[in-house]
């Protein structure tokens, strides 16, 4: 009910902030004096809060697309034994906490998906690492990035420091992963929304520029004029600007007839959103920031027609693939493998960390059955491998390698033919 009465303005009660300690109205002149606060001074602090960039339409759609992303791909543990031949480790402890249950409230998917926007907003992200008895990771929660410091202490190691419901946590720095971004140290990454501020700010107040062009109904001002003969009072002049400002402005009261008389005529000065280029200023906005974040803008809804559709499309995935995912991922990956697994397990049982990419065609029907088909052709893999991944149960004589054309056993293909079993014989030698 309080809501509905401050929009239509109902009671008496206008939009109240409170800003710099005091109560003000961006709609209430009398607010906006000396010695208390501006109109510009209350829109920059709004465009300044620390949510502003992440509530931008570009920001937040990159951002869901790269750690959505990174998030639904298979997280896995892989074993190489003395021949070369890698395995999923299925059986090591890790391979649980990254694969399917990080913590007891989160899923791999909600983890991830923090971490990885944790990375692309502040470019670090870190998680508390849990342990039980032998030194096992059991856990790994993340932690708010924007709450931690990292410092070098006398020994060399690293102390990350942060506060949490109240109380100081410590943590040395074997007991916190500590993904970090690019073009950082050893102590933390660079962070998005600080290296590209301006980048951020102008998207910022183009959109509150363009908030209050709408609110005012497109049409911020115009004169109400009287005959040559007619001369105001003080007092008249306020009556009719606290009247206009009650009864016509705002959007909400678009189109209400205005009563005229006394001679009082009443002409509008409209701005054309187009001559003000405020729709291009907004789009360009867009796409500078999804240069930032490496994000063709097609795919989050910027950009030209005709790259929505068609090979544009495809040619906007596979760049998002090959090169903003493909970074990433090693990043993590590289991350993960340092931190997580020990020296001894890399070296003696070949343990490694990596995303499962077959991951992003698994909402391409065509292209994984392609994929299967040529694999199965090729002899690279059997016809129940495909099947598995598929989610599909085995068949029998399924896991004969086969040879494209003909679909016989690799090894009898390759085989030599025994003396006379059919084709032809060897020209025999000329006699001398």
């Amino acid at each position: 009910m309080k809501l509905i009465q401050r929009l239509l303005r109902l009671g008496g009660t206008k939009d109240i902030e409170r800003v710099n300690g005091r109560h003000v109205s961006t709609e209430n002149g009398d607010n906006f004096v000396r010695n208390q606060v501006s109109v510009a001074d209350y829109r920059d602090l709004q465009a300044a809060q620390g949510s502003s960039a992440i509530g931008l339409a570009a920001t937040w759609a990159c951002v869901q697309l790269i750690a959505g992303t990174i998030a639904s791909l298979p997280l896995m543990v892989y074993r190489t034994d003395a021949q070369g031949i890698r395995r999923v480790a299925k059986d090591h402890p890790l391979y649980f906490v990254l694969h399917d249950s990080p913590n007891f409230d989160q899923t791999a998917v909600d983890f991830w998906e923090v971490m990885a926007a944790s990375l692309e907003l502040e470019g670090n992200a870190y998680a508390d690492i849990t342990r039980r008895a032998g030194g096992v990771i059991n856990s790994l929660t993340p932690i708010r990035p924007d709450l931690v410091k990292a410092r070098r202490r006398d020994d060399g190691s690293i102390e990350y420091e942060w506060t949490e419901n109240g109380s100081r946590v410590v943590r040395r720095g074997e007991d916190v992963l500590h993904i970090r971004g690019p073009l950082g140290d050893a102590l933390s990454g660079a962070s998005t929304l600080s290296v590209c501020r301006s980048v951020f700010e102008g998207a910022v107040h183009a959109d509150v520029a363009a908030a209050s062009m709408f609110r005012n109904g497109v049409n911020p001002s115009g004169i109400l004029s009287t005959s040559d003969t007619v001369r105001l009072t003080g007092p008249q002049r306020q009556e009719l600007e606290d009247k206009l400002r009650t009864k016509y402005m705002g959007s909400i009261r678009q189109g209400t007839p205005m009563l005229l008389d006394g001679g009082l005529k009443w002409v509008p000065l409209s701005i054309n959103p187009v001559d003000a280029q405020m729709l291009e200023s907004r789009k360009f906005s867009g796409e500078q920031i999804c240069t930032v974040f490496g994000v063709p803008p097609a795919m989050v809804g910027f950009g030209d027609k005709a790259s929505n559709w068609g090979t544009g499309k495809e040619v906007d995935v596979l760049g998002f693939q090959k090169f903003t995912l493909r970074k990433r991922l090693k990043r993590i990956e590289q991350a993960l493998t340092k931190q997580l697994v020990s020296l001894a397990e890399r070296r003696a049982q070949g343990i490694t960390i990596e995303f499962n990419l077959e991951g992003l065609l698994r909402g391409d029907t065509a292209s994984r059955y392609e994929a299967h088909e040529r694999a199965i052709g090729m002899g690279l893999m059997t016809r129940n491998e495909c099947r598995a991944l598929e989610n599909l149960p085995p068949v029998d004589g399924g896991d004969v390698i086969t040879v494209q054309m003909q679909d016989i056993p690799l090894a009898q293909a390759i085989k030599p033919k025994a003396d006379g079993e059919g084709g032809s014989s060897p020209a025999a030698a000329p006699q001398a």
